[in-house]
């Protein structure tokens, strides 16, 4: 199953903290926006989201439809089709993407450690 971008999304306290600890640790801001309280930071293949506000947990991320380096990947497997080989396999999901519909969409599951895994397709 291929599932996209890798990145570790992070629950932060203070953006502009986080931002200049990873940039001590050789990151540059991607993407994302900072007014937003979100930046995507990258070191080589490396992705860290920080995410001030919107998150509970640290949790990993995929992005089904890129490449690390943020470019389309085509072709790529849809999170919806994702999420019924998940179901099918017997894998509870947290939070499922509407199979009505087409697009961005996404889900969460937990692993047997209570790690988050979101799976977050943006095209």
């Amino acid at each position: 199953m291929e599932l996209g971008a890798f990145s570790v999304s992070l629950a932060v306290k203070d953006l502009e903290v986080s931002r200049g600890f990873y940039e001590a640790l050789g990151f540059e801001a991607f993407g994302g926006d900072a007014d937003q309280q979100w930046l995507i930071m990258k070191s080589g293949d490396h992705l860290i989201g920080l995410f001030q506000g919107m998150f509970e947990k640290n949790m990993m991320t995929f992005n089904p439809g890129w490449t690390q380096d943020a470019t389309e990947k085509d072709p790529f497997m849809d999170v919806r089709a994702i999420q019924a080989r998940l179901k099918r396999d017997g894998i509870k999901l947290t939070k499922q993407a509407d199979e009505n519909t087409t697009g961005p969409a996404s889900l969460m599951l937990t692993d047997p450690d209570g790690n988050q895994i979101l799976i977050d397709q943006h095209r």
